[in-house]
């Protein structure tokens, strides 16, 4: 049984009485000043503040992930640009290397062009050289084996223009 129905508890030389007495006039001053008013506001304005900061914070996250979407976008366009300008460096270094073997085969054709005529050039001279040494050589042999068969006779003029023109003729 409750201690307030009893006879006991109604008592004034009861100090459990003047408790009760005493905390319903402080629960009646806290509702007259408006306390309840104050506590509820101050528990509406710690609920705001709070409600403000997860909408704050939705809209942060909301806003990274656009972030994140835009990032990710950005590099796989890259990624992607990057392998079209390794695909045209490929490309243009196929070309290049073409090039430079089409230069290369150009070159070696002209040096080896130039090296055969330059081999026909001696080749030429040598043979002139041959000639006018043999022409000289028939020419020395010829004026020695006529001055050995005309030694004894006085020249003859026919014969020596005909010696002097042989050296000419086989050049």
């Amino acid at each position: 049984m409750p201690a307030f129905l009893t006879a006991h508890f109604y008592n004034l030389a009861e100090a459990e009485l003047w408790v009760g007495v005493g905390l319903l006039i402080f629960i009646g001053i806290c509702i007259f000043v408006g306390v309840p008013k104050l506590v509820a506001g101050a528990l509406d304005a710690k609920a705001a503040k709070i409600q403000a900061e997860l909408d704050e914070a939705q809209r942060l996250r909301a806003e990274a992930e656009a972030l994140l979407a835009t990032i990710r976008a950005e590099k796989a366009e890259a990624e992607a640009q990057a392998a079209e300008m390794l695909r045209a460096a490929e490309a243009d270094a196929r070309v290049m290397e073409a090039d430079a073997k089409v230069k290369l085969e150009e070159t070696l054709a002209r040096r080896q062009a130039l090296a055969e005529r330059r081999i026909a050039q001696a080749e030429a001279q040598a043979m002139t050289e041959v000639k006018q040494a043999a022409a000289d050589l028939a020419a020395r042999a010829a004026e020695q084996i006529l001055t050995a068969r005309v030694s004894g006779q006085k020249s003859d003029p026919l014969l020596d223009a005909a010696i002097g023109q042989i050296a000419n003729r086989l050049n």
